[in-house]
């Protein structure tokens, strides 16, 4: 914590009180604006002196050459992690959340709805990230095309058919593609595709796969075209992007074109996100702390959400300016998300 606001009760007044009235207004907020609408019985005067001490100390900032200041990234992390008075989600807004998080439709349907519920609660874009199932395997089956290519067929246990080709190891015949197949649907039918690769592992190792060295490669390459696919697929659902052009935003459009450009960008989102479901907790990335949202200055307020065995499965959030209520947004991203988590317990 940044050692001005740390020693003294009087900045540390200052500072959240400017902090507070520029996420309620977007504006640079001035030392009579403070002396007019707070309780600290301070003059103007007395009021300036102290912002000019947070801006020197890097907390806000004069964004031109008018009298207000606005806070800083810094100024902003500070706030978030210790000085914030978070505000309980309302029992409106927890019931609007629970009703469109229902249990009684299909699972995607409530996922999907948890990021529209949140867009319309928080005014910023909602965001989920529901990390691709590994398919259970069922039968995987090489066809032939050429003397170096096969078709590589996965049939999944819940009857979903997949396609690849493949390239085979030189001088593969086609008893060793039949080989293959049989081991797979023998041996490892059932498993996930991880599961399937370790088994094989495990069984090569300790010499029990019944397979020349040719056709355990090739159940090994299939086996991995799958989990390579899987990993780089995460299923990342955004809505509400239209509430990123508001009144105070339109006066910035570049800045909010590069984050909707930004928004495109699903596998850097899905990688970001993938940083929220390694943590135990909510993530806040505040405009640089993320390299993706840098330029457009914007934050990202994410939550994990757990399955039925207590591993995170997913990640829920918003996007938004760095100008959010983030007193009302945290609580209310991390209600959704344990919603989420009962739904799926």
């Amino acid at each position: 914590m940044s050692s001005i606001v740390e020693q003294s009760e009087r900045a540390r007044d200052v500072f959240r009180l400017v902090v507070e009235a520029y996420l309620d207004s977007g504006h640079p907020v001035g030392s009579r604006t403070i002396a007019r609408t707070s309780t600290l019985n301070l003059s103007p005067a007395s009021i300036r002196n102290v912002m000019q001490d947070l801006e020197e100390a890097g907390l806000l900032a004069a964004p031109h050459t008018s009298a207000g200041r606005i806070p800083t990234e810094h100024g902003l992390r500070l706030f978030v992690d210790g000085i914030m008075q978070a505000a309980e989600p309302t029992a409106q807004e927890r019931a609007a959340i629970e009703g469109l998080i229902d249990r009684s439709g299909p699972i995607e349907e409530a996922i999907s709805n948890a990021t529209a519920a949140l867009s319309g609660l928080s005014a910023c874009a909602g965001i989920v990230l529901v990390p691709k199932e590994e398919p259970v395997l069922r039968q995987l089956a090489f066809v032939p095309l050429s003397l170096r290519q096969a078709l590589a067929v996965l049939v999944g246990a819940d009857g979903s058919v997949e396609n690849r080709v493949i390239d085979l190891p030189a001088g593969l015949s086609v008893s060793a593609l039949n080989e293959a197949s049989n081991f797979i649907s023998a041996r490892l039918s059932g498993l996930t595709l991880r599961e399937a690769q370790a088994r094989l592992s495990d069984e090569i190792r300790a010499g029990q796969a019944a397979l020349d060295k040719a056709a355990q490669q090739l159940v090994q390459q299939g086996l991995a075209v799958w989990s390579e696919d899987g990993a780089r697929r995460p299923v990342l659902i955004v809505r509400g992007q239209a509430n990123l052009i508001d009144p105070e935003a339109a006066a910035d459009l570049e800045r909010v074109r590069q984050l909707l450009g930004e928004l495109e960008g699903k596998e850097e989102i899905a990688r970001l996100l993938d940083r929220a479901r390694a943590g135990a907790g909510m993530k806040i990335f505040i405009g640089s702390e993320s390299e993706l949202f840098a330029l457009s200055g914007s934050s990202v307020i994410a939550a994990p959400y757990r399955g039925s065995d207590g591993k995170v499965v997913g990640v829920v959030g918003v996007i938004g300016p760095t100008r959010l209520n983030y007193a009302r947004v945290v609580p209310m991203v991390d209600f959704t998300a344990k919603t989420l988590s009962r739904l799926m317990g």
